[in-house]
């Protein structure tokens, strides 16, 4: 069916959203070279390329701007764990392939990782509890792991908290030190060391150097 002819002005709703993503995409962008403290609203408005007040209706603050980038990221990427740990049938490989696509998400976005991985820690109170809940949106795909372990019942509270925390700790240590390009290379160490407590070591090295799944495309 083809468009009839003559002006088609774009929905209301999609022009709010595309604005949204050019300002948390600018706002990204300059965290990443100035430091979350350092930026204004005004050094926002200009990048994004668009008006002050336009800043203020999707946004009541550059903190506010700030929460909604880390809630846009967090969604992301578990939308892309998802759907690819959705290929395979095994909990081990459904690690394997989520974590892929996980490093795979953060290195394509270095701006944005380092925003809410980095800068999310020295932004203030609100911004360091939108972490912590991003790193809780990321256990369940590791609590499964306990019906498949043979000592499930007995393995620590806090182990899939420790594994989360210790693979966006490592992902912290490789955006600081500017190796955010080299961090898909961590796959197959992260593997064994998120199934390890769960299947034991020589599982977890066999999973970690299967290939996973191919990525699902943004």
């Amino acid at each position: 069916m083809r468009t009839p002819p003559g002006r088609h002005p774009l929905p209301r709703e999609f022009i709010a959203q595309h604005q949204r993503a050019r300002i948390i995409s600018a706002l990204a962008e300059e965290t990443a070279e100035k430091s979350y403290r350092a930026v204004t609203v005004a050094n926002i408005v200009r990048r994004a390329g668009i008006a002050r007040n336009t800043f203020y209706d999707n946004f009541s603050s550059k903190e506010d701007c700030f929460l909604a980038a880390s809630e846009f990221a967090v969604k992301e990427a578990l939308r892309r764990v998802d759907d690819t740990a959705s290929k395979v049938d095994t909990w081990p490989a459904r690690v394997n392939a989520g974590l892929a696509a996980f490093l795979h998400y953060v290195a394509s976005e270095p701006a944005l990782a380092r925003t809410c991985i980095v800068e999310a820690l020295s932004a203030g109170p609100a911004a360091v509890e939108r972490y912590e809940r991003s790193i809780q949106a990321f256990l369940p795909l590791f609590r499964m792991g306990r019906k498949v372990s043979p000592n499930g019942n007995q393995l620590p509270e806090t182990l899939e908290e420790t594994i989360v925390g210790g693979i966006f700790w490592i992902i912290y240590q490789r955006i600081i030190m500017g190796h955010t390009e080299q961090i898909e290379k961590l796959l197959p160490e992260l593997v064994e060391f998120s199934l390890a407590p769960y299947i034991g070591a020589e599982a977890a090295k066999r999973t970690a150097a299967e290939a996973p799944p191919a990525l699902t495309a943004p």
